[in-house]
């Protein structure tokens, strides 16, 4: 009988061991950098997400708060958001990738894995961008922007690169 869901429990078992292995990793990676603010890799998207409102002019400023371990981004002279750790997307990336490679299937899941992180790095920045316009210029969708709109937007794509790898990668017949 266990035969029968041996590879599912397979694919099951990939998918935690990769799972728990990245966000290992990934929260060693934060503990190095605890006392020095926000990590790096966020700092980047904050300083990506300030020069593309800068050229939508949309005049922003990034000010460190170093002891809360965030950047505030300060968009036509007023506070508006701030970037936290939670902002970057990497827990969604290791989600992204333990799935993908938890259906491993060579060479291909590393060309699908990377061009899967590249969209949703690109789709995080475009949705940090378009939250900081919403609070500048809608400040009274802020809530229903940052609780509904934004996360359906970057976990949508997770979806959809899912759906897109078990349908035209993962399931599909090797001999035809």
């Amino acid at each position: 009988m266990l035969k029968d869901f041996k590879p599912v429990l397979s694919i099951l078992l990939r998918f935690i061991i990769i799972y728990l292995v990245l966000l290992f990793c990934y929260q060693f990676y934060l503990n190095s950098f605890k006392e020095s603010g926000l990590d790096p890799f966020s700092r980047i998207i904050a300083e990506q997400v300030s020069w593309i409102q800068n050229a939508l002019h949309y005049p922003t400023q990034l000010y460190n708060d170093v002891s809360k371990e965030q950047v505030w981004f300060y968009v036509k002279k007023v506070y508006v958001t701030r970037m936290v750790e939670g902002c970057n997307a990497i827990s969604v990336m290791i989600l992204f990738i333990s799935f993908v490679f938890a259906f491993y299937k060579g060479l291909k899941t590393f060309i699908f894995a990377f061009i899967g992180l590249l969209l949703l790095y690109i789709m995080n920045i475009l949705r940090i961008v378009g939250l900081n316009i919403v609070v500048s210029d809608f400040k009274q969708y802020e809530r229903i922007a940052h609780d509904f709109l934004f996360p359906a937007i970057i976990y949508g794509t997770v979806v959809v690169l899912w759906l897109i790898w078990i349908k035209f990668f993962a399931l599909k017949n090797e001999n035809s």
